[in-house]
């Protein structure tokens, strides 16, 4: 029998690096050295982050190509890079890059262009908090998944992918220490990508796959 669930909350504290760019060619410098809590960050950070508006890019490398730089081209293409696609987040760095020296190459001039704003870089802390909250079978945790703050989804379904040994949710692995009995809960579970969409939307996706496989239990 598997141990009760403990629900958990987080927070992000951003830090500055005090590195910036304002060309490609500083941007891509940059990246080979920032600190890879920076590179997390600014393709993860903004989901934590206040919102008054949809983005139109989910990380801050796209946000500043479309913004500072006015390159719409190199934008779309960070736009695509999606970190749960890596094995881990230096592959993703030096993919990064790539993107990068690929438009760098395609024009003599875009390495001297100065973007109209700079990119800084931040890293961030993780704070955590103990909700003071545990369930001791799925039913009772499903049941609870619409009441979970956006922090405590962030923490059990995004960070837990670099803290855990098999890069897995925390949802998943708790299932898996039933035994076979929710495999198929948590194979759903992994399949959802958490990388296009909100942290809120991720919540409604992950209580219907939840209560999905509930119903198909009962029936």
């Amino acid at each position: 029998m598997a141990e009760p669930f403990l629900e958990k909350d987080c927070a992000l504290i951003a830090m500055s690096t005090g590195e910036y760019a304002q060309t490609l060619r500083e941007l891509k410098d940059r990246i080979r050295g920032i600190p890879i809590g920076s590179i997390y960050y600014h393709f993860w950070g903004g989901l934590l982050r206040p919102r008054f508006d949809v983005p139109e890019f989910q990380n801050d490398f796209a946000v500043w190509a479309s913004r500072g730089m006015h390159d719409k081209i190199l934008a779309e293409r960070l736009a695509l890079l999606d970190p749960t696609h890596f094995d881990n987040l230096e592959d993703l760095r030096r993919e990064l890059i790539d993107v990068i020296e690929e438009r760098l190459d395609e024009s003599d001039l875009l390495p001297w262009v100065m973007a109209t704003e700079r990119i800084y870089f931040v890293t961030s802390q993780i704070v955590i908090f103990n909700t003071g909250r545990s369930y001791a079978i799925p039913e009772a945790l499903a049941d609870n998944i619409p009441h979970m703050s956006r922090g405590s989804i962030f923490y059990h379904f995004i960070d837990a992918r670099r803290r855990t040994p098999q890069a897995k949710n925390d949802f998943s692995t708790w299932l898996e220490g039933f035994g076979n009995s929710y495999q198929e809960l948590s194979d759903r579970i992994v399949a959802i990508d958490p990388y296009f969409t909100t942290l809120s939307e991720l919540r409604e996706e992950l209580y219907r796959v939840f209560d999905q496989y509930r119903r198909e239990r009962k029936d």
